[in-house]
């Protein structure tokens, strides 16, 4: 009577249905949500990877056309650096076919405890010149933007002589340097007037009166080592330097 009693009770039960076999998509879905944690870290890895490989190979990148180095005991003001590198854009040509002539001023402060604004800290120093020392042995800038040049070449031997060659070995030739004052390509460049502060103080005048202590010069190359845009450059040196006087 048990047995009888027992399916009574269970006579409107339906017995478990198996579960459907999962579809193609479903079982797709199925896998994405199980494993969503390791393809978004997957994911991540990969971007940043893609981002390195693509920072390599230069992609996205502006390169420059031109490059100059400025190398003195106090840094120029961003307005001044930046009229300059427009002013001698105008002058040049886009020598690598992107469609924009580009200037880029390298500056390389190191104090020499003559200036006021000269930078204090000594691992600063060391780091630009580290810094220099690259841009030199890269062939990156082919100008030079010098408070002293003479100084310069004593320590660098890296400026040209008036031929556009390096001096020689024992070579006492001091380098072609031109003063910024006595060009007249130079001297009548408009780079409008800065204002900055240093420390408590606010300092403005005009980017002219900054650069008309300095000279301009380039660097030599040996043996088969030059710079991109080689002869861009002299030509742009050449109207750079146009009547000027030494």
């Amino acid at each position: 009577m048990a047995g009888e009693y027992y399916r009574w009770q269970a006579r409107n039960e339906k017995p478990p249905e198996e579960a459907a076999p999962l579809t193609g998509r479903k079982k797709i879905m199925n896998w994405l949500y199980y494993h969503r944690i390791h393809l978004i870290a997957g994911g991540a890895a990969i971007f940043i990877l893609l981002e390195i490989l693509l920072g390599a190979l230069g992609v996205g990148k502006t390169f420059p056309d031109y490059q100059a180095a400025y190398a003195g005991t106090y840094p120029l003001p961003e307005e001044t650096v930046e009229k300059l590198e427009e002013a001698l854009a105008a002058l040049g040509q886009d020598c690598n076919g992107d469609g924009k002539v580009v200037v880029t001023l390298n500056q390389y402060i190191k104090d020499t405890g003559e200036s006021e604004n000269a930078v204090k800290d000594a691992s600063y120093n060391a780091a630009s010149e580290a810094a220099l020392l690259a841009d030199m042995e890269g062939c990156e800038s082919y100008f030079f933007l010098l408070e002293d040049p003479e100084a310069f070449q004593k320590n660098y031997q890296i400026l040209a002589l008036e031929d556009g060659s390096l001096p020689g070995e024992g070579e006492s030739a001091p380098p072609l340097a031109i003063p910024w004052k006595k060009a007249p390509r130079l001297s009548g460049m408009d780079l409008g007037s800065y204002e900055e502060a240093v420390g408590t103080e606010i300092l403005s005048g005009k980017g002219q009166d900054l650069l008309s202590p300095l000279y301009l010069a380039r660097r030599g190359f040996w043996g088969e080592r030059t710079c991109r845009h080689r002869s861009e450059c002299d030509a742009l040196w050449d109207e750079l330097t146009e009547g000027a006087g030494r």
